[in-house]
């Protein structure tokens, strides 16, 4: 769950790899050109840039993102396959290197693992709330909280989204999976026992707020 940015020139490569990587619960921006990437990356945790972009290349644009930021995660994408290249492409900086074409499926889970070496967006949350997603510890106003398994990873999709409506039925999905035959209502009632140890109620939400009609979401700047 982290901001990421896809650099390509090709629409059919945003589009689905954007699909796999917003499917995973990614919050995704694209960018076409090294111009635009450069703009976008100060806002975003992670980035897949193409090698050949039309004015400034995604490599041009790697080196200086590493050398500015050194710990910052980035995948390149190439059709260049060559053992030097790929070599290349690492050596300016890149954490990962993939050959086009590629299977999206493979990129989202070099996503995945980037993402957990790298510890981005291990904590969320906000306003004395601090969700851990490596550790699996919840403080609130810095006391430790107790929560269920089903609790704590409600929890932490909401607030690893701030301000993005949840339906049940996604909630469903997310937290209990697709092949769980539980009904929606179940939602309400684990986050009900959320709420009474977050100490807020539906009236006056602190953190979880609720769509009426629609679902839940994490108060964005709560």
């Amino acid at each position: 769950m982290a901001r990421v940015l896809i650099v390509d020139d090709d629409p059919a490569i945003l589009e689905i790899l954007g699909a796999y990587l917003r499917a995973d619960g990614h919050d995704v921006r694209e960018a076409t050109t090294g111009v635009q990437a450069r703009a976008l990356l100060p806002e975003v945790d992670l980035a897949v840039l193409d090698w050949m972009l039309p004015g400034v290349s995604g490599l041009d644009v790697a080196r200086e993102q590493r050398r500015a930021h050194p710990d910052f995660p980035l995948i390149l994408l190439s059709a260049r396959g060559e053992e030097e290249d790929r070599l290349r492409g690492l050596d300016v900086g890149a954490d990962d290197y993939v050959t086009k074409p590629f299977s999206p499926r493979e990129v989202a889970a070099r996503v995945r693992a980037l993402l957990r070496r790298s510890g981005v967006r291990d904590v969320v949350g906000g306003a004395g709330l601090s969700v851990n997603a490596r550790t699996r510890e919840v403080t609130l106003d810095g006391a430790p909280l107790t929560l269920t398994r089903l609790e704590f990873e409600l929890l932490l999709t909401l607030a690893g989204h701030p301000g993005m409506v949840w339906t049940r039925e996604r909630l469903l999905d997310r937290v209990w999976g697709a092949d769980d035959p539980v009904v929606e209502r179940v939602v309400d009632v684990h986050l009900a026992g959320l709420r009474r140890k977050l100490g807020e109620d539906a009236a006056r939400p602190r953190f979880i707020e609720t769509v009426r009609g629609v679902g839940y979401r994490f108060r964005d700047g709560a």
